[in-house]
């Protein structure tokens, strides 16, 4: 039979102790979010306002003194040009792009009409997010309009029409085709941004805690069929517990008249967090066997793992403990199937 009930040496050996980059991705989206959400009237307001020729918008985002990071950061949302193609079009510019005794250019058709644009600063040594100032840390500071960013600026605007845009995977940047079209620009931006809201629907707190509850609902989700229940951030009724919504937990899955409960843990730097839930673990199993449901527990990161005494502890008083990788939820997920 499966050892689902590990000692914390057991644990430790089935540990990440840091956090996944993809959850590390999603919540710095999740963060930038509300920033975009309410400053996209006044980007509207400046790209709507663009309509004598291509170029207006960089002289109209200088006169506004608006963000050119956070406008470039709008761009890159509505064309969904992110961290990985954004590298790669630094690493493959100087194949893709013609160039000529005054620099680099692309050409490319507005209002019937083909324009050039010429660099000012690309090709540049390790584009990406962090060296334009739109990663989550870099959108803290207002930066105002240079050379690289309005390269940037222009490719995101008008590339699609251009010779290089398949080369490039520039095809859906296309908005600078709607300048001077009021109408069309604001219903692609609001169906746009609605789309994007979705994705980060889900992280209500916009913590990467939540988020970990919700890798790990989805994943039961799709790894447990339609008898079982999954909820998140649910409680149980328990004889001998006094609050009357029943026990709290991160996530329970009922499956008839059975029920599990699972708390999910994951620090990388130490707090008090897991010494609470330690002091709670034996009282919180036992309550949970009076009754007739089991307990389990996600445990990693290495802040945690700093707390030995805290995680035996847990580790004593729980059905089954699991890590946070992807192995380790198809334990979790094969411990729910023999537990109900």
């Amino acid at each position: 039979m499966f050892k689902y009930k590990r000692n914390v040496n057991e644990l430790r050996t089935k540990a990440s102790l840091w956090w996944p980059d993809d959850l590390k991705k999603q919540n710095a989206l999740a963060n930038i979010i509300p920033l975009l959400i309410k400053t996209q009237d006044d980007f509207l307001r400046l790209i709507v306002l663009s309509k004598n020729q291509p170029f207006q918008l960089f002289e109209l985002i200088q006169a506004a003194n608006y963000p050119a990071n956070l406008f470039l950061k709008h761009l890159v949302i509505l064309a969904d040009f992110g961290g990985e193609p954004i590298q790669r079009l630094g690493s493959s510019f100087i194949d893709i792009f013609p160039k000529d005794k005054l620099g680099y250019y692309f050409d490319f058709i507005w209002q019937e009409k083909t324009y050039r644009y010429r660099f000012k600063a690309l090709p540049v040594k390790g584009l990406k997010n962090n060296k334009l100032a739109i990663d989550g840390e870099g959108l803290l500071s207002e930066r105002k309009l240079d050379d690289l960013t309005c390269d940037m600026i222009a490719l995101l605007l008008f590339a699609s029409t251009s010779d290089y845009a398949d080369q490039a995977g520039l095809g859906a940047c296309e908005i600078g085709v709607m300048l001077g079209d009021e109408d069309a620009l604001i219903k692609f931006v609001k169906q746009r941004y609605i789309m994007v809201s979705r994705i980060t629907g889900g992280a209500t707190a916009n913590s990467l805690g939540q988020l970990a509850q919700s890798e790990i609902v989805n994943f039961l989700q799709d790894n447990l069929d339609d008898t079982y229940k999954i909820i998140k951030n649910g409680s149980i009724a328990l004889s001998g517990y006094d609050k009357k919504d029943g026990m709290p937990f991160d996530l329970v899955i009922e499956k008839g008249n059975r029920k599990v409960g699972v708390e999910v843990s994951f620090q990388v730097t130490t707090n008090s967090t897991i010494e609470r839930k330690a002091g709670q673990a034996a009282d919180r199993q036992q309550l949970m066997h009076n009754s007739g449901y089991q307990i389990a527990y996600v445990l990693d990161g290495a802040g945690n793992f700093q707390r030995t005494s805290a995680i035996s502890t847990i580790c004593n008083h729980s059905d089954c403990t699991v890590a946070y990788t992807l192995a380790e939820f198809n334990v979790l997920a094969d411990w729910i199937k023999s537990a109900l």
